[in-house]
């Protein structure tokens, strides 16, 4: 029998004879896909994606040295990434050094509100955050209360005064109640003089000590009064408020454009900030303010500031921008808290306190000081009393242009009160319902 002479067929169509050549069996198909090797999770092992981050691709036969590698040459070729190279794995010891990114991704938060900071970055918060070194912040936190007063520009509103809230009654009404009274004590007074009967003054006495003690009630009690009001007041909608319409929100704040940080304790992004100064007057001592009096606390200095911020309702879910800044009317009811409390005792003055007072200009006599300190923190539950405002498929609560009133109380003895601006009231402890937002 003979042999078989193996053949092959070219490309041309035409069977030759003879075995093809080595070089065609080994010719790669044009379409076929390179081989990939198993990234592991490795972004730095992913080709093209890697080239999105930065990071160059890195060759198969560096992989599987790194796999081969010892345990001593991973322990001893960690690479230490910079505060805002934002590491996604850890490189070893061989292979390039990635490039450094701009910072960490800051993943989404259950409210849905993407903000330009974790919360707890700050040097009040659990970490320093991603954004600063350690360094740095090692130095903010040691000097949290010696830093220099801040200063905002006119898109941050400045409170100077106390809120004002008082009850007002026509003039007209004043003025003839006044005429009457006086003339009642006048005839009163003259019929005891003369008759020796005290009828008349005993009726006019009668009628006007209980207007007396009504005025004085509502005197101190106008405040608690109006508070009561706005925590009864029912909350409103937004989805379905009406372009002017005055309504009440309850919900998350969050900060706008231009966050604030407390004076003395240097809270971070706060939407309010109010920090005071009070002095202790005995018999002859310096009095902290024109009208301080004797034995009692007088305001010797006072900074609150409050800038444009956001309120998520718990309601209906929908974001409005609260417009409080360029100089608007506010009217804050936020209970400060005591950070600084120098007695006869206890004259013994902080550092930070210290550099506190001589950043302001102020005297550390021998005198008795306590500093309280008010913040709405991001993430706080408040409530925003204001007219709702539409322009562009903007939702927006403005201060009212009229002063609000309360109306007449009958069941508290109170007659209405009056405040101006928006109403901005706040829970006492914040610290224990912050939202993370």
């Amino acid at each position: 029998m003979g042999t078989r002479i193996p053949s092959h067929q070219l490309s041309s169509g035409l069977y030759v004879s003879g075995r093809p050549e080595q070089q065609q069996k080994e010719r790669q198909p044009t379409m076929a896909s390179r081989a990939v090797p198993y990234t592991g999770g490795d972004i730095k092992k992913s080709g093209e994606l890697g080239k999105m981050f930065n990071i160059p691709d890195i060759d198969p036969s560096m992989i599987k040295t790194s796999r081969t590698s010892s345990s001593s040459q991973h322990n001893s070729g960690s690479v230490r990434s910079g505060p805002n190279s934002g590491p996604i794995s850890k490189h070893s010891g061989s292979g390039p050094i990635p490039k450094k990114l701009s910072g960490p991704m800051v993943p989404l938060q259950p409210t849905g509100l993407i903000t330009s900071g974790p919360l707890g970055s700050g040097p009040l918060g659990s970490s320093s955050g991603g954004r600063r070194s350690a360094s740095a912040s090692a130095s903010q936190m040691e000097n949290s209360g010696s830093t220099g007063k801040a200063v905002y520009g006119s898109a941050v509103t400045s409170l100077s005064e106390e809120v004002k809230v008082g009850f007002r009654v026509s003039k007209a009404v004043v003025w003839v109640f006044l005429v009457v009274a006086a003339m009642g004590l006048l005839v009163g007074a003259f019929l005891m003089v003369a008759v020796k009967k005290a009828v008349i003054l005993v009726s006019v006495a009668g009628v006007l000590v209980p207007i007396l003690a009504v005025v004085f009630w509502n005197y101190f009690w106008g405040k608690r009064g109006l508070l009561g009001f706005v925590k009864r007041y029912p909350d409103a909608e937004l989805r379905g408020a009406i372009d002017g319409q005055y309504v009440k929100v309850t919900g998350v704040v969050t900060c706008g454009s231009i966050p604030l940080e407390s004076s003395y304790q240097r809270v971070p992004r706060c939407v309010y900030v109010s920090t005071e100064l009070y002095e202790y007057k005995g018999w002859g001592g310096k009095s902290a303010n024109p009208r301080h009096r004797c034995f009692s606390w007088g305001s010797r200095y006072s900074e609150r500031y409050v800038a444009d911020f956001y309120i998520s309702d718990f309601q209906s879910g929908l974001r409005a921008l609260v417009k409080v800044g360029y100089g608007a009317k506010v009217a804050p009811f936020v209970k400060p808290a005591t950070v600084v409390d120098i007695t006869k005792e206890n004259r013994e003055l902080s550092p930070s306190f210290l550099g506190w007072l001589a950043d302001r200009k102020l005297s550390c006599d021998d005198r008795i000081m306590r500093l309280k300190e008010g913040y709405i923190k991001e993430g706080s539950t408040v409530s925003v009393t204001g007219v709702v405002r539409r322009h562009d498929n903007v939702l927006m609560i403005v201060p009212s242009a009229e002063p609000v009133s309360t109306g007449c109380q009958w069941s508290r003895c109170l007659l209405p009160t009056y405040v101006e601006g928006l109403i901005l009231t706040c829970d006492d402890n914040q610290n224990a319902d912050v939202i993370p937002v």
